[in-house]
């Protein structure tokens, strides 16, 4: 339990905790300080000045709530005259060059500048001469487009390339009205977590070209998930939107914090993924090469392994722990062979020290956990005399070559459970459609032993049945989620003890120890 000391906000005792600075101490107990330039991650700069407070009988009286950490019996004022008029002046200097173009800014609904003028200001301006002009559209390299003209000089972007990835490619050049943000001559952005400067800007100058007017923010539902680029397991927020008459479709994703597994950040990578979600799906049920019914599908699958001399299971790395059980299950009903292999998922030597990770699935620490074998070897043998492949979202086009692939088709009918349309599916006898990842709920073992827990996020306008389900329309006992928790927890020993149905937003370390945590 951290320590907490007591103090006074406008004359007000609260409880918070010590050895924080006052932005993050009152922000944990629901006190807002308005700030620029701070951030967690990044530490206390002390440029914008946003942040100042009165400390009564204190020397000085006026301290920046980002340097200033919290004492026993602290008097703090933040809603004395004296501090609303800083505030109003800091915000009549932020806004003496900035254009109000708010109906059009990327970052409509999502800016601090814009809350606080509302908020803290609220005043014409006064102004009589034109604003100082500044650029706009700006390539500064990894898709990242910067709009100087919007630039409050916050830092924010310049300390993350400093001190998080320390490669160093932006700057602040010049001083007075003529200073700017700007890369160095010849060294655009170039590192693999430079999208995230975006998600660090409080206003609309860094923008994503990516998603860079494609959405209002307003419009969009932010729905927490888990990212399946690779097995680190990054939290994010799943920003979609369903317009009239449309579809729901997935904007971006956006990390969300999780200090102990990704903290404030993600890569650039795994913020594409979110275009998985929406392209190359398999959507309707094939027979045959043929568009089918689900019902027609469902009971070519039963004939096949009816009628089967021997069958080989495949399951996919990114299926969540609830889908490997179900399937574990169902292939020892059926007396099939059951294996995880998916060596193509691994990229060896394309991890970093910090997020990235070689191994580009989701969940194969479950294999580990259910005893699943996910070596060539266990395949070979797997498939060895077996005349039917069931395929429950393994790209298996990644693991094995085109002519490999061939041999292993050339004696094994090959059904496709799978959500998206893969070359596999395409070879299938049966491809069965199933919800994705971001339709669907489920767990995940990240690659440091953390169980977290996702839930459904996008909602279609037909949804496709979970993989659960059709595993067990064809077959399988366990029919939902519920019911292969509770056998996972009389299943597996370690846990036994831990409430599947309540994991907690930060996860749960299964190693011994709790394992070591991005603080960043």
């Amino acid at each position: 339990m951290a320590e907490k000391v007591k103090l006074f906000v406008n004359g007000q005792e609260v409880e918070v905790e010590a050895g924080k600075n006052l932005i993050d101490a009152f922000g944990a107990v629901g006190i807002e300080i308005p700030h620029l330039c701070y951030h967690p991650a990044l530490g206390a700069d002390g440029n914008c000045r946003m942040c100042l407070v009165g400390i009564e009988d204190g020397r000085p009286p006026l301290v920046p709530a980002c340097k200033t950490k919290v004492a026993e019996g602290m008097k703090v004022q933040l809603d004395a005259e004296k501090i609303k008029k800083i505030q109003r002046d800091i915000m009549e200097l932020e806004l003496i060059n900035h254009p109000i173009d708010c109906p059009i800014c990327d970052q409509a609904g999502e800016c601090k500048l814009q809350d606080y003028y509302m908020r803290y200001d609220g005043k014409p301006s006064r102004m009589t001469v034109k604003p100082v002009l500044k650029a706009k559209k700006m390539d500064f390299g990894c898709d990242v487009v910067h709009d100087q003209e919007r630039c409050v000089l916050c830092a924010r972007c310049v300390r993350f390339t400093r001190l998080v990835t320390k490669t160093g490619e932006l700057g602040i050049v010049n001083r007075t009205d003529y200073a700017r943000v700007n890369i160095f001559p010849g060294r655009p952005l170039n590192n693999r977590y430079a999208l995230n400067v975006v998600d660090l800007c409080p206003v609309g100058a860094m923008t994503s070209r990516d998603f860079r007017f494609k959405q209002r923010a307003w419009f969009l539902t932010k729905s927490p998930s888990i990212c399946q680029g690779c097995s680190k397991g990054c939290n994010i927020f799943i920003d979609h939107n369903r317009e009239k008459y449309k579809d729901d479709v997935i904007y971006r994703f956006r990390p969300r914090l999780n200090e102990k597994v990704n903290g404030y950040f993600m890569c650039d990578e795994g913020r594409m993924t979110y275009k998985q979600e929406n392209d190359n799906r398999l959507i309707a049920p094939q027979v045959n090469g043929r568009e089918a019914g689900f019902a027609e599908a469902i009971e070519a699958v039963r004939r096949a392994i009816s009628g089967a001399t021997k069958t080989a299971v495949l399951v996919s790395p990114n299926a969540s722990l609830e889908q490997i059980f179900s399937i574990r299950q169902f292939a020892a009903s059926i007396n099939a062979a059951l294996s995880g292999y998916s060596d193509g998922y691994i990229k060896a030597g394309d991890g970093d020290d910090f997020l990235i990770q070689d191994d580009k699935s989701a969940n194969r620490a479950a294999f580990t956990l259910l005893n699943i074998d996910d070596s060539k070897a266990g395949f070979d043998a797997a498939i060895n005399g077996a005349d039917l492949l069931i395929n429950f979202q393994n790209d298996l086009g990644r693991s094995l070559a085109e002519d490999q692939l061939a041999s292993v088709l050339a004696n094994a009918k090959l059904i496709a459970i799978s959500s998206a349309a893969t070359g596999c599916t395409a070879k299938s006898a049966v491809a069965v459609p199933v919800a994705s990842y971001s339709e669907d709920s489920g767990s995940l073992i990240n690659c440091d032993g953390r169980l977290q827990r996702y839930e459904i996020a996008v909602a279609k306008n037909q949804p496709l049945k979970s993989l659960i389900e059709v595993t067990n329309l064809i077959g399988g006992e366990i029919a939902n989620n519920q019911e292969a928790r509770a056998g996972l927890q009389a299943a597996v020993a370690v846990l036994k003890d831990i409430d599947l149905e309540q994991i907690p937003a930060e996860g749960i370390a299964l190693t011994e120890s709790e394992v070591a945590h991005v603080a960043a």
